[in-house]
């Protein structure tokens, strides 16, 4: 056996290649996972990429799987929705109805259902214009179109290389760990499990097309500003994204990389924030009509926290921010929900409503940038990543906008793990 990557002593899962060729995963303290256990674990794209964590050949894709979160239709959907949200949890329907009054406010219909229609249907646009031959499917994670009926019906439908792309950029376990162990639950509801092979196109945070639209949203309420009489340099842009607690936060991303504090999820939202906030000014300063463009203060910041208040989950939460730089002189807040694909219920409520209302309390104006949602920039970005699993493109040459590099195709032993719950089998990554 060959030891690849290794951590000594600390029990940190380690890549390691078995007298077969295959990778293994070696946990230094506990012993060996391997055979049938990791097998199932990982598809074969993992098990022959293992090592460098990207795929660099062409693999012959015939169909894309799109999944989502999902979002209740009607009054109806709500409380049944949110115990799907929350199964295993325990938690009363006294205080899951505390939550679904955001829902309700709004009807008892999250946009979230038909904006992921939308944008199924603008990525199939964008496939078939590029010739691309593949069809695009969609299934949620807890509401109609459930991910195991889009499985199925891609089968059905007589496709058998499958890459899923999920509705999420970047690395924790509600974002993407637990959409590959979403994936790999569907193969084994459908009964699938080596009749079907499923990869899955790894976080995007940091791709082009997804980073340009928030620029697009960033220079547009700046020049809304600006055209205010605004001054910029009393502007504060928040970059939102939803809070997750605090141990898992130091748990996402490869557990042999020290991202500091919050993990790679912190580590990513900050490198795509800053790309953000730098092409945006300079959009601005190359524009000679709009005179000298100052600095403008920016903070990567949180919402949508729950759980006990004894939990510690990242801050600071986006109301408290607003209200520290209020009476620090801010006379304008710009929020960019980076941590989002599109206008879903998180923001909906927590930022267009609640943080608006927390800039009104303290007489600021408060402006929100949209979410790539069908971006026309965003949906080819998407395509791109599909067609770099397509054509097997190296590491190296993918574009991507931050100094993290391009994200891994092969997740890494012990990535996002879910304190509570542990490990469950999940594809496109290596045991546990």
């Amino acid at each position: 056996m060959t030891l690849t990557n290794g951590m000594a002593g600390n029990g940190v899962p380690a890549t390691a290649v078995g007298s077969d060729g295959k990778a293994v995963v070696v946990d230094l303290v506990d012993g060996m996972y391997e055979g049938a256990q990791f097998a199932r674990a990982a598809t074969d794209t993992a098990q022959g990429f293992a090592v460098p964590g990207h795929v660099e050949t062409p693999v012959a894709y015939d169909a894309v799987i799109l999944a989502g979160f999902g979002g209740p239709e009607g009054q109806d959907d709500v409380i049944p929705f949110l115990r799907n949200v929350t199964r295993g949890r325990g938690i009363p329907d006294e205080r899951l109805e505390q939550v679904a009054q955001h829902y309700r406010h709004f009807g008892g219909v999250s946009p979230i259902n038909e904006q992921n229609r939308r944008l199924q249907a603008a990525l199939q646009v964008e496939a078939d214009r590029r010739g691309l031959g593949m069809p695009i499917y969609w299934g949620n994670r807890n509401w109609d179109p459930y991910l195991p009926e889009a499985v199925q019906q891609a089968y059905d439908d007589g496709h058998r290389v499958v890459l899923g792309l999920a509705t999420s950029a970047y690395s924790s376990f509600s974002s993407c760990r637990q959409y590959r162990e979403d994936f790999a639950k569907a193969l084994d509801t459908t009964g699938l499990w080596g009749e079907m092979r499923i990869d899955k196109v790894g976080q995007f945070f940091n791709s082009p097309g997804f980073i340009a639209s928030f620029v697009t949203g960033v220079v547009d309420a700046l020049r809304d500003l600006i055209s205010r009489d605004s001054d910029l340099a009393t502007a504060r842009v928040l970059f939102a994204t939803h809070s997750i607690p605090s141990s898992d936060a130091e748990r996402s991303g490869p557990r042999d990389v020290d991202w500091g504090e919050g993990g790679a999820y912190a580590a990513q939202h900050l490198a795509v924030s800053a790309v953000i906030m730098a092409k945006a000014l300079a959009a601005l300063r190359a524009d000679d009509t709009l005179g000298d463009i100052p600095d403008v203060e920016w903070q990567l910041v949180y919402q949508s926290r729950s759980g006990p208040p004894t939990q510690p989950w990242l801050e600071p939460d986006i109301n408290d921010a607003i209200a520290d730089h209020t009476k620090a002189g801010a006379t304008s807040i710009v929020m960019v929900p980076v941590g989002f694909v599109s206008d879903h219920m998180e923001v909906m409520w927590d930022l267009d409503t609640e943080a608006m209302e927390t800039c009104e309390e303290h007489g600021v104006l408060g402006l929100r940038v949209p979410t790539p949602g069908i971006n026309p920039v965003y949906v080819s970005g998407l395509i791109d990543l599909i067609e770099e699993r397509l054509n097997g493109t190296a590491k190296n040459d993918r574009a991507r906008e931050t100094e993290l590099p391009a994200w891994y195709d092969v997740c890494r032993p012990g990535c996002c793990e879910n304190v509570r719950a542990g490990f469950k089998p999940a594809i496109s990554g290596l045991q546990p």
